[in-house]
């Protein structure tokens, strides 16, 4: 299960985002040391992690990462893949042109799920 965002600059694009949370404009999303995002809302947090990769250098890749010894629902596969998308869409709209989610497990960037 991945979102992938294409884009020429994809470390730019993570940066931003990163800049976004950072600087208070992007409230619902914290990442920790290893870089892995998870949502902050109460309901949602720390239910899963996404994870980041750059791929081919044109793609900005995000795998999801489940808690230990639990699995990732489809609610919250659901909820934090189009959220994340939401977010990447109203903040930093101008580094990517496409973004997708996979609706299945994926097998591109390692299977984290």
């Amino acid at each position: 299960m991945a979102i992938r965002f294409l884009t020429t600059t994809p470390n730019k694009l993570l940066s931003a985002f990163k800049k976004a949370i950072d600087d208070g404009h992007v409230d619902t999303w914290m990442y920790d040391k290893d870089n892995d995002f998870t949502h902050k809302p109460p309901q949602w947090k720390s239910k899963a992690w996404l994870r980041p990769a750059v791929v081919d250098g044109e793609k900005l890749v995000f795998k999801i990462i489940r808690p230990q010894n639990s699995s990732v629902p489809t609610e919250i596969y659901a909820v934090y893949h189009g959220r994340f998308i939401e977010s990447m869409l109203v903040h930093c709209n101008q580094l990517f042109t496409d973004a997708r989610a996979t609706a299945v497990p994926d097998t591109g960037v390692g299977d984290l799920v």
